[in-house]
């Protein structure tokens, strides 16, 4: 790609700022750069994408975030990063599959499927007739469109109108945290709407390249429309004239100008911490510094030989070790993109993604210093969760294994810019805490990614991305 080293102490001036490229900054700078406006997005690391980026060792290419996609095979798809895409004259070839697998405390395994007949089998097998009415009867409510206070609603208020049964109940809230980070009392309904939508409607798929082919489309565009997207380009403070975000400045220095916005892909925290005192109103800053944040995450990246193993191994599987769905290291996702893509991995070997999404807790990594006896030492014991959930899809994984590699909270917060190594704003909607949206108390200063509604999830941050976008307008309005 013809992604830019930023060059020190380099001046200039654009339309609009992009800060950071996950997929909620590149889909603004898409989306504005198809409206006309010249468009840079500075970028802190050595490579795009955010949390959404891939890196490659050895022949194996691993994926450092997302790993369950929708809406790539489709012809007409209304899936916000797909609409992206589409607008911006990008396509990412993708292959559709129908099931996963859960794998519970109890030993069993419950076959998830965007087919509704498999889907209401298990629903069956698992909570009896009741249940599956009870169910149906969800379902049929999700497939009507929202009304008024629905949507500030939690998923829970519509779930605790038409589910009473324990299976159901605990089922409902592990299906929200595997989006969200949080059970179906925090999670927004809206979002719940829009997935069970995606599953059913749409088309459940893998995109071939993984998570690193969407960055690399959404850069394609962003470069073919004029824009550009800088690499080690790290913004040390947003730039206030006049009362409005003018631009930003640059840690290696030089500023970057911008006559129409500066668009915040960074956290709610790590945007605040940009803004110059006095900028915004004092009880603005208080809020966005004290905002909810959901835990961190543990990833176990590995290469192995794949010789012997089923042919029906399945791209994704979800282990739960308790029924307390909430509880730190509890849930472990498992994706083998090599099963669909064989091209992540060198011939008759996988590639696997295992990790701890919203359930690892911060605190116990404070004060531990990268690089050290003590660091390798955690890494070591707070991945164990992962070998044993990968233990119970392939018993013989660690003497498979050819390459393993851990990343923690503090890889998100050094690389990622993740503030605490969060996996995202944890703004409850139980509690009336909605995702705020992209417009800020300062003029010129918008903002998108999981921090902002309608919150986290690929499909949320590329529609955050969109809102942005559309609300800068086209060029010369």
């Amino acid at each position: 790609m013809a992604t830019q080293r930023e060059e020190r102490k380099q001046d200039r001036s654009v339309d609009v700022v992009v800060i950071g490229s996950g997929i909620g900054g590149l889909c603004a700078a898409a989306i504005a750069a198809k409206n006309g406006h010249e468009v840079v997005v500075c970028e802190s690391h050595t490579t795009p994408g955010g949390a959404a980026h891939g890196f490659e060792r050895d022949g194996y290419h691993f994926e450092s975030g997302p790993s369950f996609y929708t809406g790539f095979t489709p012809e007409h798809s209304g899936n916000p990063l797909r609409q992206v895409l589409d607008q911006i004259g990008e396509r990412v070839p993708g292959v559709a599959y129908e099931t996963w697998d859960f794998h519970f405390p109890d030993g069993s395994v419950f076959i998830g499927s965007s087919s509704r007949d498999i889907c209401h089998e298990q629903i069956r097998k698992f909570s009896g007739e009741n249940g599956l009415a009870q169910w149906v009867a969800l379902e049929e409510r999700l497939a009507k469109p929202l009304e008024g206070e629905e949507y500030v609603k939690p998923y829970s208020w519509l779930v605790d109108q038409y589910i009473d049964h324990p299976f159901l109940k605990t089922y409902c809230d592990f299906d929200c945290f595997l989006l969200s980070g949080m059970d179906a009392g925090g999670t927004p309904l809206p979002e719940m709407h829009f997935m069970f939508a995606e599953r059913y409607e749409s088309a459940v798929d893998y995109p071939l390249g993984g998570s690193q082919a969407v960055v690399d489309a959404l850069v394609r565009g962003i470069e073919r429309l004029g824009g550009k997207v800088l690499l080690g380009a790290h913004v040390e403070s947003i730039l206030v004239e006049g009362g409005r975000a003018a631009g930003v400045q640059l840690r290696r220095g030089g500023r970057i100008d911008a006559a129409r916005a500066v668009v915040s892909n960074a956290s709610v925290w790590d945007t605040i911490g940009l803004v110059p005192d006095g900028a915004v109103p004092d009880d603005y800053r208080r809020d966005c510094e004290s905002a909810p944040q959901t835990e961190s995450i543990v990833h176990l990246h590995l290469g192995i030989d794949a010789s012997g193993l089923d042919d029906a191994l399945g791209i994704h599987h979800v282990v739960l070790e308790s029924w307390d769905v909430t509880a730190p290291q509890n849930v472990v996702n498992i994706c083998i993109p090599s099963v669909i893509d064989p091209a992540m991995a060198p011939p008759d070997h996988h590639v696997i993604h295992a990790y701890t999404a919203g359930n690892e807790p911060y605190s116990v990594w404070e004060g531990v210093k990268p690089k050290s006896a003590q660091y390798e030492q955690m890494k070591e014991e707070r991945s164990q969760v992962l070998w044993r959930g990968l233990e119970k899809i392939i018993p013989d994984v660690r003497e498979r294994a050819e390459i393993a590699l851990v990343g923690t909270p503090l890889t998100h917060e050094r690389y990622l810019r993740r503030h605490r190594g969060t996996y995202g704003a944890g703004y409850r909607a139980d509690e009336g805490r909605m995702f705020p949206g992209a417009a800020t108390p300062l003029e010129g200063l918008l903002c998108c990614g999981d921090s902002t509604m309608p919150g986290i999830g690929v499909p949320a941050v590329a529609m955050s991305g969109m809102v942005a976008a559309n609300t800068i307008g086209p060029k010369g309005r």
